[in-house]
């Protein structure tokens, strides 16, 4: 079965206006110079997408707001850390489709104050009108969200549960989507990249891409992500498995092994949204030269990532490398300590 048409069989609800832009980054090539070694670099906008400040978690939502709303529910319960990205992308789309939204918000970063717990993502959680359930450290944070999927259901709610961000292999078709996308502007712009480079969090961006690579029948292994949340060979496995499970479901007949997905542990630092100098090089960087606002969480490190692969002669001369920006921006205001101290 084609890809185009075993994802055509699944609920899918528009939140994106169309293919995001890919678009070459000479400022910052130019900035490079030498260490670049002849290395080319595009970035692809995932960020540029309207609803809700933007984002990758758009293309995840897609397809699990289109199977709540098959479901018949009224009601997305998200889970993720207090700034998450795909707690505010859920609110943002339960709010276009007039549906309830709460929130499931669990301490995963070891920051605390008022510049992070109600600033950047959080003010837009309540701006989007989403109830927020903002736990306490020990707390099950997926437990709590079944817990309280039952007392909806027991009111006469049709609640829909969405896990840690949107990472079950219906969210992860987006990314297997976003797979053919790229493919078919890679023919258009008459491009071959020899690498994708993007954040490795709850492994689902990473997972649906090279999900879509593998039924396409192009090479996964080019995809080369960062982690920022679990150790490497944790994250490997986790993607791996989610990317067998999409497959699976999409019955495309193509299945994922260990030499098909690459993650780097190089960057993660001690530990998700913990700061890290090379994050911070690198959103300065980007945003210097090319007016671009990476996040300091996800694409920052994964950024800092492809710089130091670069540096490092990872990639070959002449070799043209595509950065995957997953959106994010809000959450600079819940660090901006970190960049304005710098």
């Amino acid at each position: 079965m084609q890809l185009s048409d075993a994802l055509n069989r699944f609920p899918r609800v528009p939140l994106l206006d169309g293919p995001t832009p890919i678009q070459r980054l000479h400022r910052l090539e130019q900035a490079l110079g030498p260490a670049l070694a002849g290395v080319r670099l595009s970035i692809k906008r995932d960020d540029l997408t309207a609803l809700g400040g933007g984002g990758n978690k758009l293309r995840k939502l897609e397809f699990l707001v289109g199977d709540a709303r098959a479901q018949g529910a009224d009601t997305i319960i998200a889970v993720g850390g207090v700034q998450s990205n795909f707690a505010r992308l859920a609110a943002a789309t339960a709010a276009t489709q007039g549906m309830d939204c709460e929130l499931v918000l669990a301490p995963l970063v070891p920051r605390a104050g008022d510049e992070y717990e109600r600033n950047g993502n959080v003010l837009l959680d309540s701006l989007f009108g989403a109830r927020m359930h903002t736990l306490a450290p020990g707390i099950d944070a997926a437990a709590f969200a079944q817990d309280r999927a039952e007392t909806l259901r027991r009111a006469g709610r049709v609640p829909y549960v969405a896990t840690l961000g949107g990472s079950t292999p219906v969210g992860c078709f987006g990314y297997a989507a976003c797979a053919l996308e790229v493919q078919e502007q890679s023919r258009a712009l008459g491009e071959t990249f020899a690498g994708i480079v993007l954040p490795n969090g709850s492994s689902g961006t990473h997972a649906g891409l090279a999900a879509g690579l593998k039924a396409l029948g192009e090479n996964p292994a080019l995809v080369r992500a960062h982690t920022v949340l679990a150790p490497a060979e944790a994250a490997r496995q986790a993607t791996i498995d989610k990317g067998n499970a999409t497959l699976d479901l999409l019955g495309v007949g193509a299945r994922l092994d260990a030499s098909d997905i690459d993650v780097s542990g190089g960057q993660r630092g001690e530990g998700y949204g913990v700061v890290t100098d090379a994050m911070v090089e690198a959103v300065r960087l980007m945003a210097g030269r090319e007016g671009v606002l990476l996040d300091p969480v996800y694409s920052g490190k994964a950024f800092a990532g492809l710089l130091a692969d670069v540096r490092s002669g990872h990639y070959r001369p002449g070799d043209h490398v595509l950065f995957l920006a997953t959106g994010g921006a809000p959450g600079l205001y819940a660090y901006a300590s970190a960049f304005l101290n710098g």
